[in-house]
């Protein structure tokens, strides 16, 4: 049985030297640094990359390419193990060969104590841990960054099922970084020692391990020591995944008792038991104190609700005490798959002042897309409007999801929902919360402790301020946008507002008999009065519509500047440089306190210095939270008040240039069938003609209608002395109650203005008719 605790267990390439150094003073004489070579490679023990109890691994270099390599020599506690043991490692590493597993080179000897010596891959970025042990990364590793670790290990697991390998002993310590060519990480898994073939229905019996990250069955034997006789399968890797993966997404384990999990083992056993179902991490914040369950990853963690969604589950599935409940790697590969098929959108919600990340599959229909979008938005499909790069992006339901342009968090889709909210803004965990204080003695370990924890949440801070500040430029850039398209719906409302209107006032101004009304024996005189009337109505309507979107504009017109003005203000901040200044100044410090650590004890005039360093550090640490608050917080909070306020003016003009939209469509149908209805009555006046001013001669079937302008001129027409040639039956053709139905009208629109109607009957003959001075006849032919 083998267990060994993170910081000295295993012998991977941790970069974590736990050697003596110059500072500590002499070497022990056993460990007096050396050259060590086999037939073709050569190292120093002084490049010690990690160490644990059977070996050590060593910085190495070909002696003909000098190409790196990392040798693993095996110690003489290495060979009491029984000969199978001690040959598994080299078998398990010559039977797999993928990229996410550290390759084996070469099986060498040492020259003089022929000790083993395995040649394997270079990893010169250190593990896992060493990168979550940064103080960048004290809440865990960033999203992009965690896929990576997540592709890795799941596809290096997966050549493992695949050659019936179980590791035993999964941990961030044995997952190796290698930079890529490209500048990508390349996560491989490392340390073999632990592992062994083992299909999925076979059991073992043998514990290994590392505590924080084993099983808790195996933990209740290897650290409880309590006898029992249980079997463990291949299934006890997929909980140390889970909490590793956890531990990659926080920057913290999942389950913690009061003091930590090697000083109250007892409480950390009982914390991975009595877990209830569907949680993932577990607590106990003081002595004796209630266990606390959590069903979610912290507010600190920097993955996307999208990503947590997906992952949460997966690790709710595998950290399962029972193993009969736990997930099999069939599933677990099937699931993990699926989140990394999956492709990122960005969607800014610009009602709520939010960057979310959707994630889909690219075959999947843009439904989906938006059903994704509803459920982190709680926005309907329904009301979903979208805006990519300041235009709007109409997306087809039943279109796959790759029809969605290409997006990033700096260049998100911009939802834009027709429902008003208040703005909710970016949620966080203030970074002061997480800063711990220095004690007021010398204490280098404790002191370096402090630092990292303080220089962590000064990173967090700095991420924070950034995201902050990245969301108020997003929210004026989309907001501007959505101005911009408000404007332009404004002044093509206007234009067909001004046309109509220009229509409409020709027309008026062209029919001048269309505003008389009252005429039974003529319909169209009566109709064309109701149309010339019904025109002057949309006429006014139109001009209030054409007012309201002019002072529309200039509202919009104003928006327009401020968010151009607010927008300038933001790119000249300057609270994320200071925020980075006073880090670099921190980090500086916290590496002098890493290096001042590993030493017994500081001279005077040193600690003196160390004294200083520490108040410098306080400094800079309340100067950075100071800026974090004052110029990133606050105003980013006035922001989201003042824009909410926006978004509201916003809706509402919206909602206005909707009702004028519909209000000056409604008036152009309404003036078509005006149109249409004059058409019919210029097409009857068309008929109309002028005759002499005094006498004409009159056709039969003819409408003669005299108009006059004043009173002596309507008594004129009450007994007016019409010469007419005389019928057959020698009566003067004079106005009878059969020839003019009514004598007078009068014109509304003209005061004074009268008209007079005399209709002769189809059978009568051609007559002649003559009026008083300054009247006129006007005759309509049929």
């Amino acid at each position: 049985m083998t267990t060994s605790p993170e910081s000295s267990g295993g012998t991977t390439q941790s970069h974590k030297s736990a050697r003596p150094t110059a500072e500590m003073g002499k070497w022990p004489a056993s460990q007096e640094p050396e050259m060590q070579s086999t037939v073709n490679y050569l190292w120093h023990t002084d490049d010690l990359l990690g160490q644990g109890a059977t070996a050590s691994v060593y910085k190495a270099r070909n002696k003909k390419s000098g190409e790196l390599v990392a040798v693993k020599v095996f110690n003489t506690a290495s060979y009491l193990r029984p000969r199978e043991v001690q040959m598994r490692e080299f078998e398990v590493l010559r039977k797999l060969n993928h990229q996410n597993i550290i390759k084996l080179f070469a099986v060498e000897e040492t020259g003089s104590s022929r000790q083993k010596v395995l040649v394997m891959e270079y990893c010169s970025s250190g593990s896992l841990l060493s990168v979550l042990e940064s103080p960048e990364n004290a809440f865990g590793l960033p999203e992009d960054e965690f896929l990576v670790v997540l592709r890795c290990v799941v596809a290096g697991m997966n050549h493992l099922r695949e050659n019936g390998i179980v590791h035993r002993d999964i941990k961030p310590g044995n997952i190796m970084r290698l930079v890529g060519e490209e500048g990508q990480s390349i996560y491989k898994l490392t340390d073999f020692g632990a592992a062994r073939e083992l299909d999925d229905d076979e059991k073992f019996v043998s514990v290994y391990g590392t505590e924080e990250y084993l099983h808790p069955d195996m933990y209740e034997r290897a650290v409880l020591r309590k006898p029992q006789q249980k079997a463990f399968g291949v299934t006890v890797d997929l909980w140390s995944i889970g909490v590793t993966l956890y531990h990659a997404a926080t920057g913290s384990l999942p389950f913690v008792p009061f003091g930590g999990p090697r000083r109250n083992k007892e409480i950390m056993y009982r914390i991975t038991t009595e877990k209830p179902a569907g949680a993932i991490a577990g607590t106990q914040k003081r002595e004796n104190g209630p266990l606390e369950w959590s069903y979610t990853l912290p507010i600190t963690c920097q993955l996307s609700v999208g990503l947590q969604s997906q992952l949460v589950p997966i690790l709710a599935h595998i950290l399962e005490v029972e193993q009969a409940k736990c997930w099999g790697f069939d599933q677990f590969f099937a699931e993990t798959s699926d989140i990394l098929q999956r492709v990122i959108i960005h969607v800014f919600s610009l009602p709520q002042a939010v960057l979310h990340h959707v994630y889909v599959h690219a075959h999947n229909t843009i439904a989906i897309f938006l059903e994704a979008v509803y459920e982190q938005t709680n926005v309907g499909p329904q009301h979903q409007e979208y805006l990519f790069e300041g235009h709007l992006c109409v997306l087809e339901p039943s279109l796959s999801a790759q029809h969605i342009a290409h997006t990033t968090a700096s260049s998100p889709l911009t939802l834009f929902s027709m429902a008003s909210e208040t703005p909710k803004g970016l949620n966080f965990r203030d970074p002061a919360l997480d800063i711990p204080k220095f004690v007021p003695k010398v204490d280098l370990q404790a002191d370096y402790n402090t630092a990292k924890g303080v220089l962590g949440a000064g990173y967090q801070a700095l991420r924070l301020a950034r995201a902050l500040l990245a969301g108020q430029e997003l929210m004026l850039r989309g907001l501007y946008w959505f101005v911009e398209i408000l404007q332009a719906t404004c002044r093509r409302t206007l234009e067909v507002t001004r046309m109509a209107l220009l229509f409409l006032s020709s027309s008026l101004s062209t029919e001048r008999f269309s505003n008389v009304a009252g005429v039974p024996e003529i319909q169209e005189l009566k109709r064309a009065a109701e149309l010339r009337s019904k025109l002057r109505n949309l006429v006014e309507v139109l001009s209030r519509c054409s007012h309201n979107i002019t002072e529309t504009q200039k509202t919009l017109s104003n928006l327009s500047s401020e968010l151009v003005k607010n927008r300038d203000q933001v790119h000249e901040d300057r609270s994320i440089q200071q925020i980075q200044c006073c880090l670099d100044k921190m980090y500086l410090i916290y590496k002098q306190f890493k290096k001042s650590r590993m030493r017994p004890g500081l001279g005077y005039n040193e600690e003196q210095i160390h004294k200083l360093d520490k108040v410098n550090f306080s400094h800079l640490a309340k100067r950075l939270l100071q800026v974090f608050q004052e110029d990133r917080v606050q105003k980013y909070q006035a922001s989201l008040v003042t824009h909410g306020k926006r978004m509201r003016l916003v809706h509402e003009t919206r909602n206005h240039l909707r009702l004028v939209g519909c209000s000056v469509a409604a008036c152009n149908t309404e003036a078509q069938g005006a149109q249409e209805g004059l058409c019919k009555h210029r097409a009857f006046f068309q008929k109309w003609r002028w005759a002499a001013p005094h006498s004409f001669s009159a056709a039969p079937g003819s409408t003669c209608v005299m108009t006059g302008t004043d009173q002596t001129q309507r008594e004129a027409w009450q007994s007016v002395p019409l010469n007419t040639s005389t019928h057959s039956d020698g009566v003067c053709a004079r106005p009878t109650p059969r020839m003019r139905r009514k004598g007078l009208w009068e014109i509304p629109d003209t005061p004074g203005m009268w008209v007079g109607a005399i209709l002769l009957p189809i059978s009568y003959p051609p007559t002649h008719l003559r009026c008083p001075p300054h009247m006129s006849w006007l005759i309509l032919c049929d």
